[in-house]
């Protein structure tokens, strides 16, 4: 398993329509082969400041979703309210530090 950690900073006043924007893309994404779960987030310091953060089978499927069309049409459709360019981050767990409280 993965997780995804995606940054975005949506320009001063367009918040309303990004986040609507952003929930037909987070709607899409949930049908994509791997996808398992995921969540959008706003920092509260910062309102524009977006962090979506989304867990998949691998980085197959991620790269698979990434590079979809689905996916790029979806962005067009947001790329308006950005600011600046979207940051990634694909994480894995150390295997080491793989636990879980019972």
């Amino acid at each position: 398993m993965i997780k995804v950690i995606i940054e975005r900073g949506v320009a001063e006043g367009l918040e309303v329509p990004y986040e609507k924007a952003i929930g037909e893309l987070l709607n899409v994404m949930t049908h994509a082969r791997g996808y398992i779960s995921g969540e959008s987030l706003v920092d509260v310091r910062r309102p524009n400041h977006y962090i979506v953060i989304a867990r998949w089978t691998d980085r197959s499927c991620w790269d698979e979703w990434f590079y979809s069309e689905d996916r790029k049409q979806l962005l067009t459709a947001i790329a308006p309210f950005l600011q600046t360019d979207e940051k990634f981050s694909v994480l894995q767990q150390l295997s080491y530090h793989q636990y879980s409280k019972g």
